[in-house]
C-alpha cells in the first residue's frame, strides 16, 4: 500500500457517510463516496463544503481502481450490511482491507456470509467523524492481525486515536457504557429525584468536564480505589440494573418524541435551535479535544 497515495470509498452518504469523507479528504486521501440514493449524495456534496471538490460522488458501486479501504456506513441492519458487503467484495481485490462503521453490531454477525472474513474489521467512528478523535477498531473473530495493525496506521494518518477492542461485545465500549450511564438517568427521572435540565446540568458540568481530561479509571486512580469501593459497596444496590429499556424512554418514542430531528424529545426544538445548537457544538467539541489532548496524565498503565 502507498501511503502517499491512499484510496478509499466510503458507501452510505448519510451524516456519518458524509463526515468520513470530508475527513478523508482533508488528509489527502482520494475518496468516493457511494449511494443508490441521488438526493443524498447531493445533501452530503453540500454537507462537506469545499472539500467535496476532492470527493467523487456516485450512485454505482463499480470500483474503477481497487481502493486501499471500503467503509461500510449503511443503516444498522444486519442484512442490509451483509448485502452491502457481497456487492462491495464483489468489486475489489482480495487485498483491499473492508471495514464496517457499525455503532455494536456484532462483526462476526455482519461477516457471516462474507468470501474472505479475514480482511474484514470494525471501525466505529464517533458522530461527527470528522472531529471526534477516537475510533473503536473491533476485530471478528476471523480477522488477521495485520489488517488490525494496517487499520490502525491508516486511522492515525488520518489524525484519529485507534481503540483496539481485545473480543467483539455487543455495543463494543462506549455504547455500553452510554447505556449505562443513560439507564440511571432515566430511572432517576421516573422516580423524580431530578427534573431533566437539572440532571443535564450535573453531568455535563460535573463528571462530564472530568471526563474530558481524564478517562474513568485514571480519574478513580486520582480519586483512590478504596474510596471507589466503599462508595460502591452501599451504592450498587441501589443502582438501576433492569433487563428492558425504561418505561419512560418506550413512552416517549410511542408518542413520538424521538428528539431533535422532529422537534419533541426531553427538550422542544426548532429547525434553528437545532442548526444553532449543532454549529456551537462542533466549535466547542474542537476546542474541548484541544485542550484534552494537551492535558496529560501522570500516570502509565
Amino acid at each position: 500500500m502507498q501511503e502517499d497515495s491512499l484510496q478509499a470509498v466510503v458507501v452510505g452518504a448519510g451524516t456519518m457517510g458524509a463526515t468520513l469523507a470530508k475527513l478523508m479528504a482533508v488528509h489527502g486521501v482520494k475518496v468516493t463516496v457511494v449511494d443508490t440514493n441521488p438526493q443524498v449524495l447531493e445533501t452530503s456534496r453540500l454537507r462537506m463544503g469545499a472539500n467535496a471538490a476532492a470527493v467523487s460522488f456516485t450512485t454505482e458501486l463499480k470500483v474503477k481502481k481497487n481502493p486501499d479501504f471500503v467503509i461500510e456506513s449503511v443503516t444498522e441492519n444486519v442484512t442490509v450490511k451483509q448485502k452491502v458487503l457481497a456487492q462491495i467484495e464483489d468489486g475489489v481485490a482480495e487485498s483491499t482491507v473492508i471495514m464496517t462503521n457499525t455503532s455494536g453490531i456484532p462483526i462476526d454477525d455482519i461477516s457471516s456470509a462474507m468470501r474472505i472474513p479475514q480482511r474484514f474489521v470494525g471501525t466505529h467512528f464517533f458522530n461527527p467523524a470528522d472531529i471526534v478523535p477516537v475510533v473503536e477498531v473491533v476485530p471478528g473473530s476471523h480477522t488477521e492481525a495485520p489488517v488490525v495493525e494496517q487499520t490502525c496506521r491508516w486511522l492515525r494518518r488520518l489524525g484519529k486515536r485507534p481503540a483496539v477492542l481485545n473480543t467483539c461485545v455487543p455495543g463494543f465500549v462506549a455504547n455500553r457504557i452510554q447505556h449505562a450511564v443513560m439507564r440511571e438517568c432515566l430511572s432517576l427521572l421516573e422516580k423524580g429525584v431530578v427534573e431533566t435540565a437539572a440532571l443535564d446540568d450535573i453531568v455535563q458540568y460535573s463528571i462530564g468536564i472530568r471526563m474530558a481530561l481524564n478517562g474513568p479509571l485514571c480519574q478513580r486512580d486520582l480519586n483512590g480505589l478504596d474510596t471507589h469501593l466503599n462508595i460502591a459497596r452501599y451504592l450498587y444496590p441501589d443502582i438501576d440494573a433492569r433487563q428492558e429499556p425504561a418505561a419512560l424512554l418506550e413512552e416517549h418514542v410511542a408518542q413520538g418524541r424521538l428528539g431533535a430531528k422532529v422537534g419533541r424529545g426531553f427538550y422542544y426544538w426548532t429547525d434553528e435551535s437545532r442548526a444553532r445548537h449543532q454549529a456551537q457544538e462542533r466549535k466547542s467539541l474542537q476546542r474541548i479535544i484541544e485542550i484534552a489532548t494537551q492535558h496529560s496524565s501522570g500516570g502509565e498503565p
